[in-house]
């Protein structure tokens, strides 16, 4: 396998990531809706979780998105 597509391959591999972040923002979101609609007055007090969860996907998932340009277009 030649370096170019070498460096193609990882990067797909990297863009993975990315998708799974979607999976993972969204299984932050169901389960919050799921605490809340079995204690509605916690759910105010864990909103700030919610958030942090959020954050620590999306963070994840453009880490990997970066990672996957610095491949293709650096490397």
């Amino acid at each position: 396998m030649d370096a170019e597509a070498a460096k193609l391959l990882g990067a797909g591999l990297a863009a993975i990531g990315a998708g799974l972040a979607a999976l993972g923002v969204g299984n932050v979101f169901a389960k919050f809706l799921e605490g809340a609609l079995r204690n509605p007055s916690a759910a105010d007090s864990q909103q700030g979780r919610l958030f942090i969860g959020f954050a620590a996907a999306e963070l994840l998932g453009l880490l990997s998105f970066v990672i996957a340009v610095l491949l293709i277009f650096v490397a």
